[in-house]
């Protein structure tokens, strides 16, 4: 896209069409580039450095398959050990999250989050363990048969 194009288009359409945060960034708050994107942001398809940063994301989720193991990691920082369930349902890895409404810094939230995931052929489903580490990443793995 040319520079005449985003200097000749209407600097409201951003404001306007303000893009919807699909991050799983559960109760993070918001940096400042939430709220308000130049005219020039979105159409040049530059992100800011902040953007890439990987300690500004998360909420998210990796996945993992190779010949001996199956891995699924996902941030799951927000939940308590005792308001996340890990199970096998028909050959799916079924991980949910759920707390009720909690008083924070922001106000009050409640969280709820469902992951399904095919297991690749090989695992059993009664092979799958999981682990929570301290910094509240959930690690679920299985052996492949």
């Amino acid at each position: 896209m040319s520079l005449i194009h985003c200097l000749k288009s209407d600097p409201w359409d951003e404001i306007r069409h303000h893009p919807v945060l699909f991050d799983q960034d559960f109760g993070m708050g918001l940096h400042t580039s939430d709220l308000f994107h130049p005219p020039f942001y979105m159409r040049s398809g530059y992100f800011p450095p902040w953007k890439h940063d990987s300690e500004s994301h998360g909420g998210i989720s990796d996945i993992q398959a190779d010949k001996d193991n199956f891995k699924v990691m996902i941030d799951v920082q927000h939940f308590a050990p005792d308001e996340l369930t890990v199970k096998t349902v028909d050959n799916y890895l079924v991980v949910e999250g759920k707390h009720e409404e909690k008083k924070d810094e922001h106000g009050y939230i409640s969280r709820h989050f469902l992951r399904r995931y095919k297991l690749p052929e090989g695992v059993k489903e009664e092979s799958v363990t999981s682990d929570l580490s301290s910094d509240g990443v959930l690690c679920i793995s299985a052996p492949m048969v």
